[in-house]
């Protein structure tokens, strides 16, 4: 039988209609002061609910995992409130949502912390640009990160914990499962590459202890939850942010032959989505299969024709589309029936009102 993207599909304990999903996107328009999701967002992700999943928006598992202005937090009751609007929202328009888990590391910024300093596995600086909104004029921009501190190891097991309990507060929000966010520079992330991990305690120095960080958190996780609701988002060849790492596919190889072990639900890979990205090689693809034998997403500018590709190949199981999703609602629908897309307002992408986020229009009837 040929797959396509409407080919029904079982994930853990889902059963998926299709196999598009609605990657995670910050979009930053949480009702302050609390980071609390609100009812423009469970509007938001019910308007999407055609896909076969939804992954959440990055929710931080604690105050010390925030980068951003404004993005959701999964560590409060009232944030876990929130969502519950957000996933009975879903669940009425007959969709699944799994809730991402983020702890950003050193991507944040000095007015988050109580001594100015963000946490990493090492001293060393992103180089990049964390979104901050103004507290006096409420406008936001892009602000350098400043040089983070290095993680006590004891602090570390304190972070292992907060995953596990942000995965329990997302089941008790209505979740159907978790993605932990392990790609685009953040901190597990952080922690597999030498190029931002330079400890030299049970956390730093060979690839296995490289990915020990991931692994415990996986493992917590899956405890807490169970594994057939947990994935994980990595991102083997995105190198921006300071995290170019020589090692890093032989290293993310070894943390997938680990996952499989745990036996987590997926696999969900972050390809870059600009236009002069690197190519993800056909090898590398052939490799994770051999390691790793449960569902893989991919992510990263597929077109419904190159995401039905990669299906056809059988080197993915799903395909995560991101920016189509924003400005078609009704993406699934548009696929079916060949109909054109709505190009999205790239000023409404952060922070706002419903403008550019909750008023694209609908094809579907």
């Amino acid at each position: 039988m040929t797959t396509d993207l409407f080919t029904p599909l079982s994930l853990g304990t889902l059963s998926l209609p299709n196999r598009i999903v609605m990657a995670p996107m910050t979009r930053a328009r949480t009702t302050q002061p609390g980071d609390i999701p609100n009812q423009m967002m469970a509007q938001y992700y019910a308007q999407r609910a055609s896909a076969g999943l939804i992954i959440s928006e990055a929710a931080q598992i604690s105050r010390q995992g925030k980068g951003y202005s404004f993005t959701p937090g999964i560590f409060t009751p009232e944030q876990v409130e929130g969502w519950k609007k957000v996933t009975d929202h879903v669940h009425q328009a007959n969709g699944r949502i799994y809730c991402q888990l983020w702890h950003v590391g050193r991507m944040s910024h000095e007015s988050f912390h109580d001594d100015g300093k963000p946490v990493a596995p090492s001293a060393l600086s992103p180089d990049a640009q964390v979104w901050i909104v103004d507290p006096q004029t409420n406008v936001g921009q892009m602000i350098d990160c400043p040089l983070p501190r290095a993680l006590e190891e004891t602090e570390i097991k304190d972070i292992v914990a907060d995953f596990a309990r942000g995965a329990r507060n997302a089941m008790d929000a209505g979740f159907d499962g978790v993605e932990i966010h392990g790609a685009n520079g953040y901190l597990i992330d952080q922690f597999l590459r030498k190029s931002s991990n330079q400890r030299t305690d049970a956390y730093g120095g060979s690839q296995e202890n490289r990915i020990r960080f991931l692994v415990e958190v996986c493992s917590a996780v899956a405890a807490e939850i169970g594994a057939d609701r947990t994935g994980i988002r990595l991102s083997p060849y995105i190198t921006q942010r300071n995290m170019a790492d020589d090692e890093i596919i032989e290293t993310m190889l070894k943390a997938a032959f680990e996952l499989q072990r745990i036996g987590i639900s997926y696999i969900h890979l972050s390809e870059a989505d600009w236009e002069d990205a690197p190519t993800i090689p056909e090898q590398f693809r052939h490799d994770l299969r051999e390691v790793y034998s449960g569902t893989i997403i991919v992510a990263g500018k597929y077109t419904k024709e190159r995401g039905e590709q990669l299906l056809k190949d059988g080197l993915a199981d799903l395909i995560a589309y991101g920016r189509p999703f924003i400005a078609n609602p009704d993406l699934p629908y548009r696929f079916a029936n060949k109909l054109a897309l709505s190009t999205l307002d790239p000023d409404t992408l952060f922070g706002g009102s419903g403008k550019g986020y909750v008023d694209y229009p609908s094809l579907q009837r």
